[in-house]
C-alpha cells in the first residue's frame, strides 16, 4: 500500500495535503471494526477513541499523504475478508514455525487482527517502505516492541539488498529458518513464509513491475502444500490500463492511471509464470467497491496455494 511515490509526482506529492486537506466526516468505525480497535487500544468511548484515531491519522498523512491515509483505510480489515483467511490462521495453528509476511503494512492491523486470531504473534513479519507507520501503529494500538513483538523490515521491494528475485522452492530449503528478531531484509525468508499477504499493493505498479514483485515474492514462499499468498487489488474484468481517482478536495480531483489485471491474466501470472504450472491453485473473483468520490470500482479477491 505504501509505496504510492511510484505512482505520484513530487508536485502532487507537495499539493496534495493542501488540496486535499483532511476531513473527519470521512471517519467511520462500527461493528467488528469498533470492537477491535476498543479492544486492541483500550478506548471504549467512541468520541475519545476517534480523538486519538484522528491524532495519529494527522501524524501519517505529514510523513505522505496517502489517499488511504486521508480515508481512514488504516482501522478497517483488508485480511480477515479475503480468501484462505482461515486456512492462514490454520497454517499458524498446526505448521510448526509458520511464518506470516504482510507486505506493505502500513500500520499493521491487519496482522495485529490475525494475531488476536490466534496466529503466533512472534511469528508474523511486517514490511513497508516507510518505518514511520509502524512508529504509528504501536501510537495508533497503544502497544510496545515487547507488548506487540511482531518483527517490522523496513525496505523497498525493489532494492534486491531487500528482496531479491530467486526461483521459488520444490524442496525444502537448505538454509535454515532465521532467526526472525535478527532481520534486516526479506531475503533470509526464502522458501520459509507460509503465508504472504498484500492488499492495495500490486495496482501501484506497471504490469512489469507487477511482475517483478510476483516473482520475488515467490521466492520467499514454503514449497510446503497449503501454503500461500493472498490479496486484493484494483482490476478490470479484461486487463489493462484505468483510470483511478484517488482523492477529491476543495480544487478539483486528482487521479492516476494504474494496470488492472483479470482474473485470467492474474491466474496466468501465478500458475505458469512464477511457479511450474500446475503447482499452484490459484483462485480469484472480481467484486465491486465504492471508492473514492462515491466512484464504483473493481476489484480483485484471490489466493495463490501450493499444492
Amino acid at each position: 500500500m505504501s509505496e504510492l511515490p511510484s505512482l505520484v509526482t513530487d508536485s502532487l506529492k507537495d499539493s496534495l495535503s493542501q488540496q486535499f486537506p483532511l476531513d473527519d466526516k470521512l471517519y467511520s468505525l462500527e461493528g467488528d471494526e469498533l470492537k477491535f480497535m476498543q479492544a486492541q487500544t483500550g478506548i471504549t468511548d467512541e468520541e475519545e477513541l476517534k480523538k486519538h484515531i484522528l491524532k495519529v491519522q494527522a501524524e501519517a498523512y505529514a510523513v505522505y499523504p496517502y489517499p488511504c491515509i486521508r480515508l481512514f483505510r488504516f482501522i478497517h480489515f483488508k485480511l480477515p475478508k479475503l480468501l484462505g483467511y482461515d486456512r492462514l490462521l490454520k497454517l499458524g495453528e498446526e505448521r510448526p514455525n509458520a511464518i506470516l509476511l504482510d507486505l506493505g503494512c502500513c500500520f499493521g492491523n491487519d496482522v495485529r487482527r490475525a494475531a488476536a486470531d490466534g496466529f503466533p504473534v512472534k511469528q508474523i513479519v511486517a514490511s513497508d517502505l516507510h518505518a514511520k507507520y509502524w512508529d504509528l501503529g504501536h501510537k495508533l494500538f497503544r502497544t510496545t516492541t515487547e507488548s506487540f513483538p511482531a518483527k517490522f523490515v523496513s525496505g523497498d521491494v525493489f532494492d534486491p539488498a531487500h528482496l531479491a528475485i530467486v526461483p521459488p522452492f520444490y524442496a525444502p530449503p537448505a538454509d535454515p529458518l532465521p532467526d526472525l528478531s535478527t532481520l534486516t531484509s526479506l531475503n533470509p525468508l526464502r522458501g520459509h513464509v507460509s503465508a504472504i499477504h498484500t492488499s492495495s499493493f500490486f495496482h501501484l505498479f506497471n504490469e512489469e513491475k507487477q511482475a517483478h514483485i510476483a516473482h520475488a515474492i515467490g521466492g520467499l514462499l514454503s514449497p510446503e502444500p497449503g501454503s500461500m499468498i493472498l490479496g486484493t487489488h484494483a482490476a478490470l474484468p479484461e486487463k489493462g490500463t484505468r483510470s483511478t481517482l484517488i482523492a477529491i478536495g476543495t480544487d478539483g480531483q486528482s487521479t492516476f492511471n494504474l494496470f488492472a489485471h483479470s482474473p485470467e491474466s492474474w491466474t496466468e501470472l501465478w500458475d505458469g509464470e512464477v511457479f511450474k504450472k500446475g503447482t499452484v491453485k490459484v483462485a480469484t473473483k472480481l467484486i465491486e467497491r465504492e471508492g473514492t468520490g462515491g466512484r464504483i470500482v473493481m476489484f480483485l479477491v484471490w489466493s495463490v496455494t501450493r499444492l
